[in-house]
């Protein structure tokens, strides 16, 4: 009966063994994704704090964009809220 417990013992280790191997690999992928993209949320952040996103947001409301272009770019929102997260993420 003791062999009974210590081989329920192993595999219930076993078992957090393997998630855990599973979620540092997860973290892993997703941070070396997060650091490739952060220059190019650089490139997002100037372009979202300049003048020229200001007049493609005109242009867009005055309706001289395609209506089939995707512009979520162009959300006020999306990217200060991206860009938020951004920084708290880089903080932890």
């Amino acid at each position: 009966m003791e062999n009974t417990g210590r081989i329920k013992r192993v595999e219930e280790m076993e078992a957090i063994l393997d998630r855990g191997a599973q979620a540092i690999r997860n973290l892993m992928t997703a941070i070396e994704d997060f650091n490739a993209v952060l220059d190019e949320l650089s490139r997002l952040e100037s372009y979202y704090r300049s003048p020229l996103w200001r007049e493609d947001y005109e242009a867009d409301e005055r309706g001289e964009l395609p209506a089939e272009l995707k512009r979520g770019v162009l959300s006020q929102d999306a990217v200060y809220d991206l860009l938020e997260q951004r920084d708290e993420l880089l903080k932890k």
